[in-house]
Formats: C-alpha cells, structure tokens, sequence
C-alpha cells in the first residue's frame, strides 16, 4: 500500500513538473526577442514599410498609406545613422545602410506615383 501511495505521488510531482514546464514554455513564446541594433532597425523598417502601404498594418489587418509619417521613420533611420557612426559593427552598419537605401528607393517610388 505504501508503493500505491509513494507512486502516485511521485506522478503527480511529474505531471506538476511537466505543467509547469509548458507554463514556462508558453511564457518565452510570449516574449520579444532580446533588444539589439538590428532588431530595432529591422522594426523601424517595417513601420516605413506599412506607412508606405507595401505591406498590411498588423494592427488594423488594412494596407494604409501615410508618406510624411514613413519619410519620418527614414529620417530617423538618416539620424541614427549620423549618431552612431564609428560605433557600430560591420554588421550593423551594413543593416543600416542597406534599410536606408531600400526605404528611400521605396519612397521615391511611392512619390512618383502620387506625383501622377
């Protein structure tokens, strides 16, 4: 009776372990990415990316266009640019350069048409 009693409780510490284990699981999945360079300019470039109606707005499930608020966003990627030059690595620098260039290119794109 004893080894009855001992065994389930040592289920029930398994099930317990296992439970929690998913709690933890399912808590990491809820959290960001750790914060760096690249992923906050990777963020930024998506917000110009949506503001400039290439892709669908998370928030709203829509394509909206707003130019003057991604021209913002691309200046700002433009003035961190300028602050931290000499301190990134070759990396990070080519991430900010390469996003730079593409949202321009987008943005001259989307003028030319409502230039139209």
């Amino acid at each position: 009776m004893d080894e009855n009693l001992k065994k389930n409780v040592d289920e029930s510490w398994k099930e317990q372990a296992d439970k929690e284990k998913e709690e933890l699981k399912n808590k990491e999945e809820d959290m960001p990415p750790p914060a760096d360079f690249k992923f906050f300019v990777t963020t930024l470039a998506i917000q110009a990316t949506i503001f400039m109606g290439a892709m669908v707005n998370p928030a709203t499930n829509q394509k909206e266009e707003n130019l003057p608020q991604a021209k913002f966003i691309i200046d700002t990627l433009d003035m961190l640019k300028g602050k931290t030059k000499n301190n990134l690595d070759k990396e990070e620098e080519t991430l900010l350069e390469n996003v730079l260039y593409e949202l321009r290119m987008q943005y001259v794109e989307k003028n030319k048409g409502q230039a139209k």
